[in-house]
């Protein structure tokens, strides 16, 4: 008789304000970006509200029209101004050490653009076993169901969604622009303070 064995756990990640802290680095980024364009950008404002695709962002300041160009201007500095400048969350490493010990694996699924996504990984050490990029909110259930992802970490209620499309547990983060009663409200499985609790959340989830 054949022995049944579970599938292997696999945990998504969400990026910017879920793993890293990328508003130094996307402050300074929009810094340039208006200087360099010679458009008024409040950087400020732009950091309160991470997580949607850039051109959701974009159309605030420029003309329709143009946003497609100043995107491409954009990720272009983006390497430039942007990595050094970003930071890893705390318990980042941690969280993704926690499902790598007990056999699963992780994959970053993010708005952000793929190569920067990446960069920043690679520069904070963070070590994914795959990223994804440039998906946002119900988008992310293509990433999340192709990796086989059971658990979906995020800070925006759009993870929530994301999660939810998926058929992912969704486990929130109040850590980035929503807080802790939003994430409850879009229908969050369980919310953290951050994610220095994921590790012994991981523990109690398994048994």
């Amino acid at each position: 008789m054949a022995h049944m064995t579970s599938p292997a756990l696999t945990v998504g990640f969400d990026l910017d304000m879920t793993l890293i802290d990328s508003r130094p680095g996307i402050h300074a980024c929009y810094q340039a970006l208006s200087a360099r364009t010679g458009t008024y950008i409040d950087c400020d404002l732009v950091v309160t509200r991470l997580g949607p695709p850039l051109e959701d962002e974009l159309v605030h300041w420029f003309p329709a029209e143009d946003v497609a160009a100043v995107a491409d201007l954009y990720r272009e500095m983006y390497p430039t101004y942007a990595i050094t400048g970003t930071l890893a969350m705390p318990g980042a490493r941690e969280a993704v050490a926690a499902v790598r010990a007990v056999g699963g694996s992780t994959v970053v699924v993010t708005a952000k653009w793929e190569p920067s996504a990446k960069l920043h990984l690679e520069h904070l050490r963070i070590d994914a076993d795959a990223v994804v990029g440039n998906l946002w909110a119900e988008q992310k259930a293509v990433a999340l169901r192709e990796h086989g992802a059971s658990v979906y970490v995020g800070d925006h209620t759009g993870d929530v969604r994301g999660a939810h499309t998926a058929d992912a547990y969704s486990v929130a983060v109040a850590t980035g622009p929503c807080d802790a009663a939003e994430l409850r409200a879009a229908g969050a499985d369980v919310v953290l303070a951050d994610l220095t609790e994921f590790p012994a959340w991981l523990e109690e989830y398994l048994r």
